[in-house]
């Protein structure tokens, strides 16, 4: 194993308290559950320690040595773009199947960084909170991920109601030493490989909820955290579940029985529009929006491949209704590359200096991820047809008593029966199998409601720009 990669493996052997099934682990990086997605994160970290990798995920910093580039501050196009670059790299490197390699929540971090000053008007304590921060982020390589939402007891009922706002994650005291909090996040996807978790909350609060409002970076390692996490998809035959094997990065539930945040740690709290605005600060937002939009094209990208290669193996790719099938496909990749490189060209210098991604293509590309993801499933479906469970249920019988009968019958119109039998299960895992449902419930829901995202972009925009032209023409037509 790489230098980086080791490293980051042994880090996680830090007391931190996992649960799966009932049962605290012991032992991360040999858990089943956890063990193949370990080897894929590890050889991504390891890339900044190859020369021939590091120029192209990572930056040499002032000090000298290599950071991945979601750290890096973009003040020019070229700094943008090798930002891009280093999210591409990683996104198919993992075929864009692990939404939360860290890039995401480090951008975020980064993003906040990069306006320090200005945000350091909502708190006098911000800039030289989140710049000990970053630093420190950035130089040892942390793994971060979010947790934003609250849990779901009853979605009528709000922090009015104490029996929920008891639940929710607030501050229960303060000390010499930082605050102490108590209640429940969701949904930290990635948790059991983070060594921190970014903590805030989408709900608009009142000013007499102080004690809900806070921006937090909470160790994954802290006294009285509990990582509580859904059953595992995770398989360790490799030649069954390729995806499975070593892309379950795993969703959890933080429960906080009284943990201490120092002082250093808490970005924000009890300042309820401080933590709005800061929440809502547009330029640490498109950098890390930007981030799951470049994923989305490796994605998007890795599904028409599959859908493709069925097309081929079983002989149909000739026939018209499936290359419309195919094209749609093609159209999704150039829809959402399209948008990415909008939002790049049109980049702007917001106030604080850095180059930011024009988010309205941004958050397009995201809400229309919604939709096509599982359109994109669905053609893979209707191009495999019964295909997908004809499959046997191993590959050993390639190899046993009924082996000359599984190359007869299994054989493809172009490639042997065992690399069509591989090629289907490859599919399955991304159509039935735990882990392919899961994304496609990630994919609808992992930027939040699309009703309201939707709802907000019309919000957002210029209406007279498209309107202007309606009244004019109608005005003009009636002289």
């Amino acid at each position: 194993m790489n230098h980086r990669g080791k490293r980051f493996v042994e880090s996680l052997e830090d007391g931190r308290s996992v649960w799966l099934e009932g049962k605290k682990v012991e032992g991360l990086a040999q858990h089943a559950a956890f063990k193949g997605t370990l080897r894929t994160i590890s050889g991504l970290f390891g890339m900044l320690d190859r020369p021939d990798e590091q120029e192209i995920i990572g930056y040499r910093t002032t000090e000298g040595h290599f950071a991945h580039s979601a750290f890096l501050v973009p003040y020019t196009a070229e700094e943008l773009a090798k930002r891009t670059q280093a999210f591409h790299v990683w996104s198919k490197r993992t075929n864009g199947m692990m939404s939360r390699l860290s890039d995401y929540a480090r951008s975020i971090i980064t993003g906040w960084y990069g306006a320090r000053v200005q945000l350091g008007r909502l708190d006098p304590h911000f800039e030289s909170k989140i710049s000990a921060y970053y630093r420190e982020a950035r130089d040892r390589d942390l793994f971060l991920t979010t947790a934003i939402l609250d849990p779901q007891i009853n979605r009528a009922s709000g922090l009015e109601e104490e029996r929920i706002a008891e639940r929710f994650l607030h501050i229960v005291r303060k000390t010499e030493e930082g605050i102490v909090v108590r209640g429940a996040k969701m949904i930290a996807t990635g948790a059991p490989y983070t060594h921190d978790f970014v903590i805030f909350s989408l709900l608009k609060f009142e000013q007499n909820q102080e004690d809900h409002a806070h921006v937090l970076i909470v160790p994954a390692n802290s006294k009285g955290l509990h990582i509580v996490c859904r059953e595992s998809y995770a398989d360790d035959r490799p030649k069954e579940h390729i995806l499975s094997s070593q892309y379950e990065e795993m969703d959890a539930v933080l429960f906080f029985d009284d943990v201490l945040i120092p002082w250093e740690r808490v970005l924000l709290q009890g300042n309820v529009a401080a933590v709005q605005k800061l929440r809502e600060y547009k330029g640490a937002n498109s950098l890390a929006y930007h981030q799951t939009a470049v994923r989305s094209i490796a994605k998007f990208e890795f599904v028409t491949g599959v859908t493709m290669a069925i097309a081929e193996s079983i002989g149909v790719k000739d026939y018209l209704h499936i290359q419309e099938k195919l094209g749609e496909l093609l159209s999704q990749v150039d829809v959402i590359k399209a948008l990415v490189i909008a939002s790049e060209s049109e980049a702007k210098l917001d106030e604080s200096g850095m180059l930011v991604p024009e988010i309205s293509y941004i958050n397009t590309a995201r809400n229309i991820g919604t939709k096509f993801y599982p359109r994109a499933i669905e053609i893979i479906q209707q191009v495999g047809g019964g295909g997908f469970v004809q499959t046997p249920s191993g590959m050993e019988d390639f190899y046993g008593p009924i082996s000359k009968f599984m190359h007869l019958y299994f054989e493809g119109a172009t490639v042997s029966a065992e690399k069509k039998v591989q090629l289907m299960k490859l599919a399955w895992d991304l159509v039935g199998s735990p882990l392919g449902s899961r994304h496609e419930l990630y994919e609808r829901f992992y930027a939040g409601d699309p009703i309201r995202h939707y709802a907000q972009q019309y919000q957002a925009a210029n209406k007279a720009y498209f309107t202007d032209p309606v009244w004019k023409l109608i005005h003009e037509g009636g002289k």
